[in-house]
């Protein structure tokens, strides 16, 4: 067991104090958008071994089966296949989705035979991985998450007033869901400068109405001033507006278009790099591609709540084996709770003060510090506070 050492990402979007006033340090003024807790390249962790500060990344590499298990390298590879954020958001990130693994895969081999570098900032395709995520509030959170039913899509672009945008809603409202969802989609992605600033406007004004529409407006008309004449503000008005309880989580699948607006939460995801954008951003976007990967299916509401798990474990249910996320509520007098240890985890604790002991040593967990803990290492926690759990589905095999 080993106590992180983890990087903030500074991204423009990110909160100037959440993530201080959660760690307990006085903030320095910039936006400080997410702690990485993980082994990806970009941003590893490092952990002290022998009075020696290493990437975990490098730890993995020299001995994967040591760190991670065998069940685990040989459904993944030499890697761990998550990567654990606290994300802190005070303005809209993009408009984005991801990709199926198999799009994925092909994309990747697409683009390296075409001979363009990992690092261009016109490539898609940086690996060829899914990148499924989940996302568990811990303060009020709001983003974007899937498509409106194609009707209350329709009511939202005949409120703006646009005679232009009158097609539009007729296709929403008369055509089948998948056809309509696309079409529109595209022809908003594609507006000029001056359409797209009048769909500033007429948000803007729509925000300021009185009327039962009045308040959902007022979440674009947000986006639109941090994004100005974008084609994602427009998109967006086809995405559902979520917000979620601290405790509540979204989970986001491949091609479910999403942005996070704000809030600060803790964010798992598949170790990838793979993000095909739609807007609110001046980072690549790649239409073609997009239309490609997104999903045009409208979603009921995507809150994904904990379920009860072995010893007390709050679990967040998800559909894929890449990550579980799980969430312990310690309590002061009560014993040290047994994690199980068959796989690679990492913990963070997100309140009060918590300690993991293992076999070697105890380390003691304050708000935004975290642990890692190699595959066959049993340790407890204790103390009193929160602490979130991240590991890997265990495909039906038992500690």
């Amino acid at each position: 067991m080993d106590r992180l050492l983890n990087t903030v990402r500074a991204y423009p979007w990110g909160s100037t104090t959440a993530l201080p006033e959660l760690m307990g340090i006085a903030p320095d003024g910039s936006p400080q958008a997410e702690l990485w807790m993980g082994a990806h390249p970009a941003a590893p962790s490092r952990v002290e071994r022998e009075g020696h500060l290493h990437g975990l990344d490098r730890i993995i590499e020299a001995d994967p089966r040591g760190e991670l298990g065998d069940v685990l390298v040989r459904r993944f590879g030499p890697r761990l296949p998550f990567l654990l954020k606290l994300l802190a958001a005070d303005s809209p990130l993009s408009l984005q989705v991801h990709p199926d693994l198999d799009q994925a895969a092909a994309g990747y081999a697409r683009e390296n035979a075409g001979g363009i570098p990992l690092d261009a900032p016109h490539r898609t395709y940086r690996d060829a991985q899914h990148k499924p995520e989940m996302i568990v509030a811990l303060t009020p959170f709001e983003g974007l998450c899937g498509f409106r039913p194609p009707g209350e899509s329709a009511d939202l672009l005949d409120a703006l007033g646009l005679d232009w945008l009158a097609p539009c809603v007729t296709t929403l409202r008369s055509a089948p869901e998948e056809p309509a969802l696309r079409d529109v989609f595209s022809t908003l992605l594609s507006l000029s400068p001056d359409r797209l600033a009048e769909v500033d406007g007429a948000v803007a004004e729509c925000a300021r109405r009185p009327g039962p529409l009045r308040e959902v407006f007022a979440v674009y008309a947000g986006i639109a001033r941090a994004h100005p004449a974008d084609p994602g503000v427009a998109a967006a008005l086809l995405v559902r507006h979520v917000r979620l309880s601290p405790g509540e989580a979204l989970f986001l699948g491949a091609g479910i278009p999403h942005a996070y607006l704000r809030g600060l939460g803790v964010e798992i995801m598949a170790a990838s790099d793979n993000v095909l954008r739609c807007g609110l951003t001046s980072k690549h976007v790649d239409v073609p591609e997009l239309l490609r990967v997104v999903r045009f299916t409208s979603l009921p509401a995507p809150v994904v709540r904990p379920v009860p798990g072995v010893g007390g474990e709050e679990v967040y249910p998800a559909p894929v084996d890449d990550f579980r996320l799980s969430r312990l509520v310690l309590g002061a007098g009560e014993g040290a709770r047994a994690l199980p240890g068959s796989r690679p985890q990492v913990l963070v604790c997100t309140a009060g003060t918590v300690r993991v002991t293992g076999p070697r040593h105890e380390v003691v967990l304050t708000g935004g510090a975290s642990a890692y803990v190699p595959a066959g290492e049993r340790v407890t926690v204790s103390g009193e506070g929160t602490v979130f759990r991240a590991t890997t589905d265990d495909q039906g095999d038992h500690d």
